[in-house]
């Protein structure tokens, strides 16, 4: 029971307080789980809608190119995949790698990433927006500086993700200077302003890393060498959802496998030579 809450993963009921004596409306927001509930909060609920934080809406700019409204169901679902993927990810860490769990950072605030969304003038998607109310980065486990992602890459603090953008749109700026005297098969795209860094090659290391194109919903890779951005195919949720899939079962594994340097999650395909020797593959 209970209605899909503007944060990630959380119902909302209303217990309405006619029920029980001196009690007043309350909404309560839980997570539902197939053997446990867990109670996130208690407010007070003067009216029928929940009491939830919201981002503000910004005001529309004639100039831009309006967003087409987002359907509330396909939102819900958004949300939970989300957050269901990444809560998957976190209790395999808690459980095998707590090194690598130690190094996420806490979810960021909705005001973080409404001045986020203000600083780079893209709309944040929900999928975007939900994983980062979760967890707002990955700053590598200690000694290693391995994030906990596929191939030892990181989720970016929005610290990093609004100097990468700036970074990556100063250097098409450049090649837009240069394209102006190409033929139009000639030009150079390094870089979409719809395009939001997500992954970094590391958390110390923004030389490479995958953006979320906001107009596709598509992964892609970016690398400070400008070599030519490719399509992962994926969406946030299927790149989440694979990662939690590969450290649920590690035998089954295809795109890298996972493993443990002393209580660090370490991707078999960045395991370096002077490490080699400590890594030991990931049991289910």
């Amino acid at each position: 029971m209970g209605t899909p809450s503007s944060l990630p993963g959380i119902l909302t009921v209303i217990v309405e307080g006619d029920l029980y004596e001196d009690c007043p409306d309350l909404a309560v927001g839980y997570i539902r789980e197939p053997d446990w509930i867990q109670i996130r909060y208690v407010n007070l609920a003067p009216s029928a809608e929940p009491v939830v934080p919201v981002v503000p809406v910004q005001e529309e700019d004639p100039g831009q190119e309006q967003v087409q409204p987002v359907d509330p169901t396909t939102e819900a679902v958004t949300v939970r995949q989300i957050a269901d993927a990444w809560l998957r990810i976190i209790r395999r860490l808690q459980l095998t790698a707590p090194d690598s769990y130690a190094a996420l950072r806490s979810g960021a605030e909705l005001s973080a990433i409404a001045a986020l969304e203000n600083d780079l003038g893209v709309r944040i998607p929900t999928e975007l927006r939900t994983l980062w109310l979760l967890s707002a980065g990955d700053e590598g486990a200690d000694g290693w500086g391995a994030g906990c992602l596929p191939g030892n890459e990181a989720l970016m603090t929005l610290d990093a993700v609004a100097d990468v953008y700036r970074r990556r749109l100063d250097h098409q700026a450049d090649h837009d200077t240069r394209n102006a005297g190409r033929p139009e098969d000639e030009r150079i795209t390094v870089w979409r302003a719809t395009w939001i860094p997500v992954v970094s090659h590391g958390p110390a290391d923004s030389t490479s890393g995958l953006y979320l194109d906001t107009a596709t919903g598509y992964l892609g890779r970016w690398s400070r060498y400008n070599d030519a951005p490719g399509e992962e195919l994926d969406t946030l949720v299927t790149y989440l959802e694979e990662a939690a899939d590969m450290l649920e079962a590690p035998a089954l594994a295809t795109r890298d496998k996972p493993g443990l340097v002393g209580g660090a999650l370490v991707w078999r395909s960045g395991v370096g030579h002077a490490v080699k020797d400590r890594w030991r593959p990931l049991t289910g």
